[in-house]
């Protein structure tokens, strides 16, 4: 009988204890939880100068096409040409690649650099191939070339 008052002794603040956190991790999660999906990112923007330089940057050749990689997974490329018809080294391009659904609704808005940082920087008349690798499209994706929007040029 003198065993069981000391178990139920232990155990009650354990159990306490164990509820309180717990209840303080749940707490945590939902917090992070809220933060993550209510958390603006801010991303650079076209500065006035860059948006200026637009005019000098032209996409060509762009094509998409649809492979299986070799993990047997479908990626979808997209291939092109970018090239800088203006004065400026130019050191680093980044495109909004926007996907949309058969009610011509965004699905997938993504970034990505088409020239720059693994490609190296675009000098004056020079043009350079890019490719765009997707493995993650939405099933819901019209299948549709995406618009690729600049989002991002910064200068040497």
């Amino acid at each position: 009988m003198a065993a069981d008052k000391t178990e139920s002794k232990i155990s009650s603040p354990l159990i306490v204890v164990v509820a309180l956190v717990v209840a303080l991790g749940a707490a945590g999660f939902y917090w992070l939880d809220y933060q993550s999906r209510h958390q603006q990112i801010e991303r650079p923007v076209l500065t006035p100068e860059a948006r200026a330089y637009l005019k000098n940057l032209a996409l060509s050749e762009v094509s998409m096409q649809a492979n299986e990689s070799y993990l047997k997974q479908a990626v979808t490329e997209i291939d092109g040409k970018i090239s800088n018809k203006g004065e400026r080294d130019v050191k680093l391009i980044e495109v909004n690649c926007v996907f949309h659904d058969a009610y011509n609704q965004v699905v997938l808005r993504q970034r990505m650099a088409i020239a720059g940082r693994k490609t190296g920087g675009l000098k004056p008349n020079d043009t350079k191939s890019f490719r765009l690798a997707f493995d993650d499209l939405p099933e819901s994706w019209n299948k549709q070339m995406p618009d690729l929007v600049i989002a991002q040029i910064l200068f040497e």
